[in-house]
């Protein structure tokens, strides 16, 4: 376990492997632990980073905000602190916006970038998800925080098929604050990165589960209509979690996206 203190708090991040470095970023109500399988594979490569953003996992609670812009500070932040020049950054779903939202604002620390189920416009979120960012909801949600946890377990199946996903799913959520769980997803809701994506000019690469019911599955549309050069992968049989439904076919198309060299132009 490792950690490093920022302007808004604990930050905790694992690493594994050597080699040149390589950043994993969770989604909404997650945290690096969902990135294990991915780690031990990459890591025979590469030196892999797995951060948890402000209010999950392990990383501090005590703030007010849990914007999208915050993780984004939370990325430049770390970065600077490890020395990390530059380097590619994964993104499941929120993470994934934040990684996208990194090469525009901050283009220079950004190698290339890989999407793994993430909203390019957050209208593009389930419903639930849209309420859930809505204060009395999530009010009433952590109120009965037991037949919270206790209905997510009996939702998650059909969320991610690895038989693991419960336990990680219901430890992330206990890891959670009212503030972090509402703030977050209802900051992801505005987002909208269609009108900036023409900036971005580093390699991207989109995954995306045609039955994921968590981010509209077509959102690798606006993607490539934004980010033309971007590599798209449709999955037809996965869900929101392309890492834990398809791990190796997952896996072996990140290295082979990370391994192609950057173009010279």
């Amino acid at each position: 376990m490792s950690s490093i203190t920022t302007d808004q708090g604990i930050l905790h991040y694992e690493v594994f492997g050597r080699g040149k470095p390589v950043i994993l970023l969770h989604g909404w109500l997650g945290s690096w632990g969902l990135w294990q399988e991915t780690m031990t594979f990459l890591g025979r490569y590469y030196r892999t980073y797995a951060l948890d953003f402000w209010g999950f996992g392990e990383s501090g609670t005590k703030r007010n905000t849990y914007y999208v812009q915050d993780f984004i500070s939370l990325v430049n932040q770390f970065m600077d602190q490890l020395g990390i020049v530059n380097a590619p950054l994964i993104g499941h779903s929120m993470g994934g916006t934040v990684s996208l939202s990194m090469a525009i604002q901050h283009p220079e620390k950004v190698q290339k970038v890989t999407v793994i189920g993430s909203p390019i416009a957050g209208s593009s979120l389930a419903l639930p998800l849209k309420l859930a960012g809505m204060r009395p909801i999530a009010w009433s949600l952590f109120s009965f925080f037991p037949v919270f946890r206790a209905a997510m377990r009996v939702a998650s199946p059909f969320i991610c098929r690895d038989p693991r996903f419960p336990d990680m799913m219901d430890r992330d959520l206990s890891r959670t604050n009212l503030e972090s769980f509402l703030v977050s997803i209802a900051s992801l809701h505005r987002t909208d990165l269609r009108p900036r994506l023409n900036t971005i000019q580093v390699p991207v690469m989109g995954m995306y589960g045609k039955r994921d019911n968590i981010v509209h599955p077509r959102q690798w549309q606006p993607l490539q209509q934004g980010v033309p050069h971007a590599r798209i992968e449709v999955y037809p049989t996965a869900g929101h979690f392309i890492m834990m439904d398809e791990p190796q076919d997952c896996m072996a198309k990140l290295k082979d996206f990370l391994d192609t060299p950057l173009s010279k132009d």
